[in-house]
């Protein structure tokens, strides 16, 4: 099976391995590296979420024929000093691990092996053939690398950006999958042991959503003959749960967090009721961007630069669960006079009081950050990976042109659909009353 998905000056194309995995490939000489992903699509829930999250650290840290560190990292620089990585990413309400070696292209080296098949040796060694002690993994392996989750998911604490926004979604989300963090949680780690993470694993190899992608200038016949060999185990794929999207908002909710901070952390939550995939996401990114997207947007003008509220100010779409988060550092009596402000802002939107200057300077910036995305083989994949989760499947050109298309009337009637949920706030001060 095999159809276009759309791509930049070539195309994605995607087949189904016999065993029901995605390829996704695009042969292009745009870059000199070969780029190839793996993702592992999971539900994101509370009973798998730190299970799902230490299971990339523990796979890389030694396969059957790379059974350490060190024997990766040298066989890494015998393939021209080749990149590879593992990590936990989250879109909407679902928790994906993500595998990632970067090779260069053969061409450019004179040498007679193929980096290409011995790169591939490698990324199926780790995903298809960890290092295991009967029916576990390496004990000492899985004990380290949850030390390593503990301090990952720890730092988050001491990460007062970071921090707050994730704050924000928890009490703006509860009760949805969306509020749970991506690495899960410090209290979860103690039920983990080599014996339940392996067998967790091979139910998450054997049952799970896979894609992978292949990007750079490869033989695409060849490319689907080798994985198709390579990742020829026996699997069930399961569905997965859709990702929530709340539209209504019931009551506006202001969470206050005391801390010993230097700067306090505002950060506001908003449903948006629109998101990728939806006729108007477009128009939503452009009011974002009007909003909050940079040096030429209301949040940067009027919070930080006149009025001098804030030491920053932006705002960001989640595009799979339809949120849209305001996020400004202010000093600490600034809270209701920033909240005022921004919510001015809002309300400034919604009755179509932007200049031409700030909408031809929104819809300027969001294309200049596409075309930048176009010269990163990480950035294109990511972006088609977000298109597949959310049922679209289209290239860069194709955004880019959607969004040119968008109108200041498209921009204000997505603007009355947004709707303030939660207002949060990192301080260090007393403070008596609520807002």
């Amino acid at each position: 099976m095999q159809e276009e998905v759309g791509g930049l000056s070539s195309v994605f194309s995607r087949r189904i391995l016999d065993n029901g995995i995605n390829l996704y490939t695009c042969s292009t000489d745009k870059f000199k590296t070969i780029t190839i992903c793996a993702f592992i699509h999971q539900n994101l829930e509370k009973s798998t979420a730190t299970k799902t999250a230490l299971l990339p650290f523990v796979l890389k840290r030694g396969s059957l024929n790379f059974p350490n560190s060190r024997l990766i990292s040298r066989y890494l620089e015998e393939l021209y000093g080749a990149d590879f990585g593992a990590d936990i990413i989250k879109k909407g309400e679902r928790q994906i691990i993500q595998f990632f070696i970067e090779v260069v292209n053969p061409k450019y080296t004179g040498a007679e092996n193929n980096i290409i098949d011995e790169g591939l040796r490698l990324f199926k060694d780790i995903i298809l053939n960890p290092l295991t002690e009967g029916s576990a993994f390496k004990k000492d392996y899985v004990e380290q690398e949850k030390d390593v989750l503990r301090r990952i998911i720890e730092a988050l604490f001491n990460d007062k950006f970071n921090y707050a926004i994730e704050r924000c979604f928890q009490e703006m989300c509860k009760g949805e999958p969306f509020s749970i963090y991506k690495y899960g949680s410090v209290t979860d780690l103690s039920e983990i042991g080599s014996e339940n993470l392996y067998s967790f694993y091979k139910t998450v190899i054997s049952s799970n959503p896979m894609d992978i992608f292949v990007l750079g200038e490869v033989d695409e016949e060849q490319i689907y003959v080798k994985l198709n060999g390579l990742f020829s185990f026996e699997r069930k794929e399961k569905e997965l749960a859709k990702t929530i999207m709340v539209k209504e908002v019931e009551q506006e909710k202001f969470v206050e967090e005391k801390q010993d901070v230097n700067q306090g952390k505002l950060s506001m939550g908003f449903r948006t009721g629109t998101r990728y995939g939806d006729e108007d996401f477009y128009a939503l990114m452009v009011y974002n961007s009007i909003l909050g997207g940079g040096p030429h947007s209301k949040l940067f003008q009027n919070v930080r630069e006149k009025e001098s509220l804030a030491y920053y100010a932006f705002s960001r779409l989640e595009k799979s669960k339809g949120l849209m988060l305001i996020s400004c550092g202010i000093d600490f009596d600034k809270v209701e006079k920033t909240i005022d402000i921004v919510k001015k802002q809002i309300r400034d939107i919604k009755e179509g009081l932007f200049s031409d200057y700030e909408f031809e300077s929104s819809k300027k910036s969001l294309i200049n950050s596409l075309k930048e995305a176009a010269d990163s083989p990480s950035m294109i994949i990511s972006l088609y990976l977000d298109g597949i989760i959310n049922g679209i499947e289209e290239s860069i050109e194709e955004i880019i042109a959607k969004v040119q298309s968008v109108t200041k009337e498209d921009v204000v009637n997505v603007a009355q659909k947004i709707k303030l949920d939660t207002v949060y706030f990192l301080n260090k001060n007393s403070r008596g009353e609520s807002l």
